[in-house]
């Protein structure tokens, strides 16, 4: 097809413009695979994205949608074939390279996954990115050694998508989990996804001392800023945070007590270039632990025409859980 579907990020004298339209198949950016994209997801970086609050877009014009679920229509890379179910996150992806709120994509081989058994394009979505990069902290959370038997864990930012698989896998695995939210009229949702308490944003909101009171052994953090500092003081000795989010800002007015004092590891969650045997392993253990009706109530589905739309409420914390794109 000469033209697709896709929402298109234009660079303008007042900053940029967002808009659905369609875009010429020859402009697609080079990559020995192309997909027909089936679903996307909306992340908290699509937000920044679509709304340009902040650089994340590299080049113009840029389709944004940095994950994506699709079938293989054409390819030149030897692990992938005319037919094959795909997913991709990361990578650049809706920031230097064309992205996946479109019909179509073309991209490295290199970067693809293929479609976990046992999961739907759909499904592969509503985990995404953030569900994905939820996994990963799960991961170095195990390969640092600790077990539920260390202690509770806490989950920042725990309404939103990476928060909500997080709270899920957690509970799966056994952990007492305490939910931090800024949002009280989700507690009942966080419940329903295996939270054991739930935390008030605000006892990590105020000025970070050098060490709390220890509450958890474990956690996922995907706000970052005074909410981090605070958990890192307020973590078990010989526990660890794995941070992956900077919701709440990028700066950590932190100290070295908690390293020191308490032996604490902040383990480093990278989900962008991620290589690629971690990276299907982490979908593996997703299609095999995640529940995937507990995915279902945590995910809505929207029509790509009304994708322009969710970058603000994203970015306002107006979004619970998970947004599955529905492009084909």
């Amino acid at each position: 097809m000469p033209t697709f579907k896709a929402w298109v990020i234009e660079k303008t004298e007042a900053g940029q413009s967002l808009a659905l339209r369609g875009f010429d198949t020859a402009a697609l950016m080079d990559g020995d695979v192309t997909v027909r994209v089936t679903h996307s997801g909306l992340n908290y970086k699509d937000g920044l994205a679509m709304t340009g609050r902040m650089p994340v877009v590299r080049r113009f014009p840029m389709i944004p949608g940095i994950d994506f679920a699709g079938t293989v229509e054409a390819s030149e890379h030897p692990d992938y074939t005319p037919g094959d179910a795909v997913v991709l996150t990361g990578w650049g992806v809706g920031e230097t390279h064309l992205g996946g709120l479109a019909e179509r994509a073309r991209v490295r081989g290199d970067w693809l996954v293929p479609l976990p058994e046992g999961l739907s394009p759909a499904q592969a979505m509503a985990i995404g990115t953030a569900g994905y990069t939820a996994m990963l902290s799960v991961l170095a959370l195990e390969r640092h050694g600790l077990t539920p038997e260390a202690g509770p864990a806490l989950v920042t930012g725990a309404s939103g998508g990476v928060g909500s698989v997080g709270v899920a896998l957690l509970k799966r695995a056994g952990w007492h989990v305490i939910a931090a939210t800024g949002r009280a009229g989700e507690a009942e949702y966080l419940k329903r996804l295996g939270a054991a308490e739930i935390l008030e944003r605000e006892a990590l909101s105020g000025t970070p001392r050098p060490l709390a009171k220890e509450r958890w052994a474990a956690g996922i953090d995907a706000v970052g800023g005074t909410v981090l500092a605070n958990a890192l003081a307020m973590t078990k000795g010989g526990g660890a945070i794995a941070a992956c989010g900077n919701a709440g800002g990028m700066d950590l007015p932190s100290s070295v007590a908690p390293f020191i004092l308490r032996g604490v590891s902040l383990l480093g969650i990278n989900s962008v270039t991620t290589p690629l045997a971690p990276r299907r392993e982490a979908w593996a253990r997703l299609a095999r632990d995640l529940d995937l009706a507990l995915l279902e109530s945590m995910t809505t589905t929207v029509p790509l025409e009304q994708a322009g739309a969710v970058g603000e409420a994203l970015l306002a914390g107006g979004v619970r859980g998970r947004t599955v794109v529905a492009v084909a």
